[in-house]
């Protein structure tokens, strides 16, 4: 089956955000272990951890892109799925 492509435009959105693998207490990392805002962070690479019942859980990027921010505080209680970090990757997402 052939895709079909249809005329007009598109938005290759380049902001992806990294978010909370479970429900918990937040904890960035020190700047010396991630990256300040405008460096690289690489897929896989940690940015913070979640303290819940289950114990400590990283947080890590999906994306390689420039960190943009970390949304949450240091001590702000996050529920699964919630963003915590904004990165400005360096390719648009695949179709």
């Amino acid at each position: 089956m052939t895709e079909v492509v249809l005329p007009g435009e598109h938005l290759d959105v380049l902001e992806r955000v990294v978010v909370s693998p479970a429900t918990g207490t937040f904890t960035a990392l020190p700047p010396q272990t991630v990256t300040t805002e405008g460096e690289i962070v690489r897929c896989g690479q940690c940015v913070g951890t979640v303290d819940g019942p289950g114990g400590a859980i990283q947080v890590e990027s999906p994306f390689t892109g420039f960190l943009m921010g970390i949304l949450a505080l240091t001590g702000e209680r996050v529920r699964e799925g919630e963003p915590v970090a904004w990165l400005r990757t360096t390719e648009p997402a695949a179709r």
